[in-house]
């Protein structure tokens, strides 16, 4: 069996908002409870990790683990804009203090998603004031927190909202042809109004509108630009310069910490001749065009769950008869070596795996899932390649955003109506590679 180094970091990882539970100060949080919202359910308790982490971070400890990186939540530590909490950087402390005790290393991300309400209400991330106010937040908690600290992650996934932008313009001329075949046909929608995953276009545009007014009520803008939103190339540029800001901060104040950010990256295939445009153009999209912002990084995060295919006109559904995962990706394991190999050409400081796993109810699956991953960066470490940790994803079952508790990536089951934990044996797989 394969078996990584002993500093080889070796873990889990969650988001806050996601695990903790009750994280009512947040973007998320808000939406989850608007009348207009996009959320199947909303969070809730979650898993409770706020008050559970004990448990979890010794169940880590026990099944061999030494890594796991979580993310800090602006929203609970900065509530009001430019007023602390105290009570809940001293938590974030425990938390750290508590992963030391049970010979696990802390790896912390500063914004994985969800932000404070009040920051929406300025215009969020398409805000050129974000800047500022991420590099006090970093600041606050690195001042409290920079001492017990090795490895920090500013920001998770960085190119989310292009990602995000990119599949709304699909389903933007998605809809627009499916309205010019509506007029084609004298006004008879033979489609019953609706184009892919439901989308009903009347009651989306009716809802548009509610939606704004809706928005004005909570956070005080009619377009609320959270992270997740789509975002536009000028946004995608703030998050970069938020990262400089917030790593700048982070090097003067403790010079010792390992500092990158985490990037969302897809394994960019050419399955039919004529795809090689589109692929490249999807990597430059994705990756290469971040290069110059985080080029002196100490790491780069890299997270991969599935490949993406790439022919003539664009991008190919998946092989008919692939296996797919809750999330409707492509069982595809082997996608992560080759991602690793990709970024390390034009990547030059060390890579950690921050997240990579599988949504699925088979445990079965997972294990096999881990077992190719895992081999593939032993690979990449075997050939030179400067792999220092994965993080499986996730540590639990946990909230999957906008789709709810539906979506079962954890090593960690929970019964949600006793927060009782059930480790799989996916967990204990995971540390028998240490």
């Amino acid at each position: 069996m394969i078996k990584f180094s002993k500093d080889f970091l070796l873990g889990a990882a969650t988001a806050a908002h996601q695990v903790e539970g009750n994280n009512t100060n947040s973007d998320c949080w808000a939406m989850e409870h608007m009348e207009h919202t996009s959320y199947a359910e909303p969070s809730l308790d979650a898993v409770d990790h706020y008050n559970r982490y004990k448990e979890d971070i010794k169940l880590m400890a026990k099944a061999g683990l030494n890594t796991y990186r979580f993310s800090l939540e602006w929203a609970r530590i900065e509530p009001e804009e430019g007023h602390f909490n105290e009570e809940a950087i001293e938590h974030y402390r425990d938390v750290i203090r508590c992963c030391k005790e049970n010979g696990i290393e802390p790896m912390v991300t500063l914004h994985h998603f969800s932000s404070p309400v009040w920051l929406i209400g300025k215009g969020g991330w398409e805000a050129t004031s974000t800047v500022e106010d991420f590099a006090r937040y970093t600041r606050y908690v690195i001042e409290k927190l920079g001492s017990e600290l090795h490895y920090v992650c500013t920001i998770n996934e960085a190119n989310m909202g292009l990602q995000i932008a990119a599949i709304a313009e699909r389903y933007k001329r998605q809809m627009m042809a499916q309205m010019a075949k509506v007029q084609a046909a004298g006004g008879k929608d033979d489609a019953d109004g609706t184009v892919q995953v439901g989308i009903n276009l009347q009651k989306m545009m009716a809802d548009q509108q509610a939606t704004a007014e809706e928005n004005k009520k909570v956070f005080g803008v009619e377009k609320v630009e959270n992270f997740t939103s789509m975002r536009t190339k000028e946004g995608d540029i703030l998050v970069m310069k938020a990262h400089q800001a917030a790593k700048a901060v982070i090097k003067e104040l403790a010079p010792h910490i390992q500092v990158g950010l985490t990037l969302s990256l897809h394994d960019m295939q050419v399955a039919e001749e004529g795809g090689e445009p589109f692929a490249e153009k999807e990597w430059e999209d994705e990756f290469t065009h971040y290069l110059p912002y985080i080029q002196g990084d100490d790491f780069l995060g890299v997270q991969n769950y599935t490949r993406s295919l790439f022919g003539p006109n664009g991008g190919l559904p998946y092989p008919e008869g692939a296996e797919m995962t809750q999330m409707n990706y492509e069982f595809y394991p082997e996608a992560l070596e080759h991602v690793i190999r990709k970024v390390a050409k034009d990547f030059k400081g060390d890579l950690i795996v921050t997240e990579n796993g599988v949504a699925t109810s088979d445990d079965s699956r997972r294990i096999a899932f881990i077992e190719k991953a895992l081999a593939g960066v032993k690979n990449c470490i075997d050939d030179g390649i400067p792999v220092k940790g994965y993080c499986h994803w996730s540590l639990m079952d946990n909230f999957e955003w906008q789709k709810g508790y539906s979506m079962t990536f954890g090593l960690i089951a929970v019964d949600r109506t006793t927060q009782t934990r059930i480790p799989k044996e996916s967990l204990f797989y995971l540390g028998s590679f240490r």
